[in-house]
């Protein structure tokens, strides 16, 4: 169920949050890497909108980001805690996303799972400046605003974030085409177990994580290095069947078992290899993947 009002008979709260909750939605994903606990984020902030007396409004869209990266920012700090305790490597709850995702470039790299996992390494606050700046181009007075800090120190803020994020972030740009490739060739090659092929389409350092959130079978640390990362592809079950879609704007797989969703494989390409590989496995993760998550900037 989603969060807010029926949108058959808006009011102008209504109106105003219907018309941005794809950007609230995708404001609290970016922070948190959960679209349920976006979801939730959402509620919240839908709760305060209604009490808010909109005549004194000048600008409802800022207003609304506002209110939810501060709910966002209580939500985070909340899960920093739980993260601590979470067993084997944590993932972002990937998102089936719709074509426009993948065609808004800056978007869809700002929502990757390799993104959001170096997103994962910056301090709530600094996350949410970083998103906030780098990502939907807020002006420093409003996210001062929303953070609770002086324009100033959101500059400084801003400032160490980038450094932090370019200095842990992919560094080489990759064409649509040859990312396609790439995980085509990978597809076929775990399809029919060839074990060179897999080889040869896997970087030579490349990281496989796992999460399987202590619920189902799934590697407690990351699997490093071509020879074992495939050792660990060419034991899949032969009863996965592999559909490529489109994961976070980027190409994946997902992996179904009698038609149940039982792994969605994200992939990092570089130099027409893959050198990442993110397989989340944990249920709770796999719930939205059955229909398209739309995200906006």
């Amino acid at each position: 169920m989603g969060a807010g009002p029926d949108a058959r008979f808006p009011d102008r709260a209504t109106a105003a949050f219907v018309a941005h909750r794809n950007l609230l939605f995708t404001v609290a994903y970016e922070m948190l890497g959960s679209a349920a606990d976006a979801e939730d984020v959402l509620q919240e902030t839908w709760l305060r909108w209604v009490d808010v007396d909109l005549d004194a409004v000048r600008d409802p869209r800022a207003y609304l980001v506002r209110i939810t990266t501060r709910q966002a920012l209580t939500q985070l700090r909340a899960l920093g805690r739980r993260r601590e305790s979470y067993v084997g490597p944590w993932l972002p709850e990937p998102l089936l996303t719709t074509p426009d995702v993948a065609e808004d470039v800056e978007l869809a790299d700002s929502v990757s799972m390799a993104m959001l996992l170096v997103l994962e390494t910056l301090a709530p606050t600094a996350r949410a400046v970083f998103v906030l700046r780098e990502v939907f181009a807020v002006e420093y007075e409003e996210i001062a605003r929303a953070v609770d800090k002086s324009p100033a120190t959101v500059r400084q803020i801003a400032h160490r974030a980038r450094s932090h994020v370019a200095a842990r972030r992919p560094r080489e740009t990759v064409s649509a085409t040859e990312t396609r490739r790439a995980v085509e060739a990978f597809q076929q090659a775990v399809h029919t177990g060839d074990l060179r092929r897999l080889l040869d389409v896997l970087a030579p350092d490349v990281v496989l994580l796992t999460d399987g959130g202590g619920v189902v079978r799934a590697a407690l640390a990351p699997v490093v290095g071509a020879e074992a990362v495939a050792h660990v592809l060419h034991r899949l079950d032969a009863a996965l069947a592999l559909h490529p879609t489109r994961v976070n704007g980027h190409p994946a797989l997902l992996l179904r078992r009698a038609n149940e969703i039982d792994t969605v494989l994200a992939l990092r390409v570089a130099a027409g290899r893959v050198t990442g590989l993110y397989a989340v496995r944990n249920p709770e993760k796999l719930a939205r993947l059955e229909r398209e998550t739309p995200l906006h900037r």
